[in-house]
């Protein structure tokens, strides 16, 4: 007991909440593996609340003193953490059969550890530089419902980076949503605290969004992200800039914008919030580049028409996989071979909700391949031996059929290859118009395919 103790004084002494929620964690730490099971054991529970009374209240051994509302909250705080401590001890040693209604038992008794923090800064006083405590028990109250959701078993470890957590196949994930309703109330409390700014609880806004973001995510409730994004909208003039946030908080939250306004098909607003995101990322947050880059790639080939180079990709083999045969493609013109490719990672692509965007660089790989019959065409004859040479701008459609079939090594009719060209005219691909009584395409002379330099 002396341990979780012993940091809970110190931590207060010092006005340190970071320290203060570690003694809150329920991972052992590394120089200290069975912290856990001695805090546990130091007790049971006809003694528990007098035992951590005196140790927060009465303890005379050390001048430290809290006012008494102020000291029983914390005393229901850790009250409520030594019985999550004891189920999860019984969850880690639990048959495999008794899984679920184990990592059930954690879940709740985390809950209400985290019901008697919400308590504590309702109606007991905690102050704001307590709330790290908060991103603790909701980090943990979000990893433990997965764990009951799914009985996985999976170690409950510290989860230190953003994660994406798409999840299209769950369908029942009761804890989960409860989770979600939790983190609501946390954000509740740090949104509307009027304290003045540099006592305020809304310093702990960003991490607790953060944590909702990754649980909606994992729920399939993106919608619902968008309330939380009002909300901060609403509340714009009265919550520090997110610039002064740390950069932790910054990126994770920059990086799930990203990805909403991705899913909404706003790709310059999305590319804006990825690229912040990546610009802000520790050089080392290999994970979490991987993750922005994800997105971002997809966003430069359908706002810029731009492929990531190897130099880009060589950090992260899993993306170079993904990517590099569709861009070797797409530069090619090659329409079979990326059709192929598509096909060959759409399990990963669906799963990471990229797939359609993709699909549309086929139209990237068209451009390239219809600039190449255009350049194969070479020059119109000179008039005038000084006059500059003008590429040909009148190309048959029957040319442009010839490239396409080739290229998707499928047949197409004449009209088929009409209304792919006028596709590519619609989308500013290309420039010109179709002349059909005449079965040509007449182009630019001042750059037919633009941003290509041809």
């Amino acid at each position: 007991m002396d341990p979780i103790f012993e940091g809970f004084k110190k931590a207060y002494e010092e006005g340190n909440g970071y320290d203060l929620s570690m003694t809150l964690s329920p991972v052992d730490p590394d120089d200290a593996p069975d912290r856990l099971y001695k805090f546990f054991r130091s007790t049971n529970f006809a003694q528990a609340k007098k035992d951590f009374q005196y140790r927060i209240l009465y303890d005379s051994a050390t001048p430290f003193k809290l006012p008494a509302e102020e000291g029983n909250g914390w005393v229901e705080v850790y009250l409520a953490y030594w019985k999550a401590v004891g189920e999860i001890l019984n969850a880690k040693n639990a048959p495999k059969s008794n899984a679920k209604g184990s990592w059930t038992k954690v879940y709740d008794s985390w809950k209400e550890m985290t019901n008697a923090l919400i308590r504590g800064y309702t109606n007991c006083g905690f102050e704001a530089w307590t709330v790290p405590c908060l991103y603790v028990a909701g980090k943990y109250m979000r990893i433990f419902a997965i764990k009951a959701d799914e009985a996985t078993g999976a170690s409950t470890g510290s989860v230190n980076n953003f994660q994406d957590d798409f999840n299209p196949e769950a369908e029942k994930n009761e804890k989960l949503e409860d989770a979600a309703r939790q983190l609501n109330r946390i954000f509740t409390i740090c949104l509307s605290d009027r304290a003045p700014l540099d006592e305020s609880r809304k310093w702990g806004l960003y991490n607790i969004i953060n944590l909702l973001f990754k649980t909606y995510f994992r729920l399939n409730s993106i919608s619902l992200s968008k309330n939380i994004l009002k909300a901060i909208q609403a509340y714009r003039g009265d919550m520090p800039t997110l610039d002064v946030f740390p950069k932790a908080h910054q990126v994770t939250f920059k990086y799930y914008v990203g990805v909403i306004y991705f899913l909404e098909e706003n790709y310059e607003e999305s590319e804006k919030h990825l690229t912040e995101a990546w610009q802000l990322c520790h050089k080392d947050a290999i994970r979490n580049k991987e993750l922005i880059l994800t997105y971002l790639i997809p966003c430069h080939l359908l706002t810029t028409h731009t492929l990531p180079t190897l130099a880009l990709l060589s950090p992260y083999p899993h993306l170079q996989e993904l990517f590099l045969p569709l861009s070797r493609c797409i530069k090619k013109g090659d329409l079979a071979g990326f059709d192929a490719a598509l096909v060959a990672g759409e399990d990963e692509f669906v799963k990471r909700r990229i797939y359609l965007t993709l699909e549309r660089g086929r139209d990237i790989a068209l451009r390239n391949l219809l600039r190449k019959v255009f350049i194969a065409g070479g020059f119109e004859e000179a008039k005038d031996a000084n006059t500059p040479p003008v590429r040909r701008t009148r190309i048959p459609v029957a040319e442009f059929g010839a490239a396409i079939s080739l290229g998707s090594k499928e047949t197409m009719d004449s009209d088929e290859v009409e209304c792919l060209l006028a596709n590519m005219i619609y989308r500013n691909l290309m420039k010109g118009y179709i002349a059909r009584e005449r079965g040509i395409v007449v182009l630019s002379k001042g750059g037919a395919f633009p941003g290509t330099g041809v």
